[in-house]
């Protein structure tokens, strides 16, 4: 062995901080934003407001578990706030109609799973790159939710089972927090667990190679689509339930916000199979906390759109430096 890869090699310790630098790094950061909020205001730490926080923060994890998949394969998905959108729409005027919520539910799923592989199948199988289909599907499924509504919010009245989803607790804990939960250990799973998760993966990190192998490379990047389409379903559940209505102007800036999340967890907007669902979920509480932590300062709530950009910028910035770094020091060059 020469000296040049025992140096590559390092120590144990070495190698651990550069294998889950981003991780680290946004959880230092996801820190030191809570030590500064709960130092300049004096509500930040109340219990009532951190149980605030994780309930708004849920829908935009599910989603953002959702897109980390979707990232991994190096494609993007700008529709999720319309798709929210819609399903928010939909589900609110079918419960008026006096249908069951648990039926309604089941159905939303399904209805977003159709939305999710609509726009999976035009990239996958007809090659037209993820912005273009995506960016097509915010408009559309945006405008439809807008035309069933006629812009009007639509409300939900007799369904407290439906309402639990959005406003209940189990042992103190909001009901959509466990939820967002649940769907952030099963992404965990599957990722790190199964087979499906290393085809996820694998397609990511070099589709031809994967197909070459008989993996079903098409199918992985149109499902991955189909899983975000849930999650949205999923989403958009959830808000109506804790607002009583459906609106379809819900969700206005979703997108953002969950792709800010996902990035700055450290999954790499390039690609390359290279993605963690612990660093979204540290991700999302990060652009949970910041906005509520600059509302209880009283700072305008425009102003957390310009910080959710410039993180979405210094998150790019840093993921490529530390991919360089990672791939010059460890003997790729």
């Amino acid at each position: 062995m020469t000296a040049y890869t025992e140096r590559a090699k390092g120590s144990p310790a070495a190698d651990f901080l550069s294998e889950n630098a981003q991780v680290l790094s946004i959880a230092f950061f996801f820190l030191a934003c809570v030590i500064f909020f709960a130092a300049t205001t004096d509500t930040f730490m109340t219990l009532g407001n951190i149980l605030n926080v994780i309930r708004q923060a849920a829908p935009i994890l599910i989603v953002a578990v959702a897109m980390t998949l979707v990232i991994i394969t190096g494609g993007i998905d700008l529709s999720v706030g319309s798709q929210v959108a819609l399903v928010n729409a939909v589900a609110a005027i079918v419960l008026a109609m006096g249908y069951p919520w648990p039926l309604v539910v089941v159905a939303m799923l399904f209805f977003g799973a159709f939305l999710g592989f609509v726009q999976g199948w035009f990239t996958a199988y007809q090659g037209i790159p993820a912005f273009i289909v995506t960016l097509a599907g915010l408009s559309i499924l945006r405008g439809l939710a807008l035309y069933l509504t006629q812009g009007y919010s639509i409300p939900i009245k007799d369904a407290p089972g439906f309402f639990m989803l959005g406003r209940g607790e189990l042992l103190g804990i909001p009901m959509p927090a466990l939820i967002a939960v649940a769907v952030a250990v099963a992404g965990y799973v599957v990722i790190s667990s199964t087979k499906y998760g290393r085809q996820v993966v694998a397609v990511g990190s070099n589709m031809e190679a994967a197909r070459r192998v008989g993996m079903p490379a098409k199918w992985v990047i149109a499902s991955v689509y189909m899983i975000a389409g849930v999650a949205c379903a999923l989403a958009g559940l959830l808000i109506a339930a804790r607002l009583g209505s459906g609106s379809s102007n819900a969700a206005v800036g979703f997108e953002l916000q969950v792709i800010a999340a996902v990035v700055l967890g450290g999954t790499s907007l390039m690609g390359g199979g290279r993605g963690t669902i612990l660093g979204t979920v540290l991700g999302t509480m990060t652009i949970a906390v910041i906005g509520n932590g600059l509302i209880l300062m009283h700072i305008s709530p425009f102003f957390t759109q310009i910080v959710t950009g410039a993180i979405i910028l210094v998150a790019i910035w840093l993921n490529t430096r530390i991919f360089t770094a990672n791939f010059r020091f460890g003997g790729k060059r």
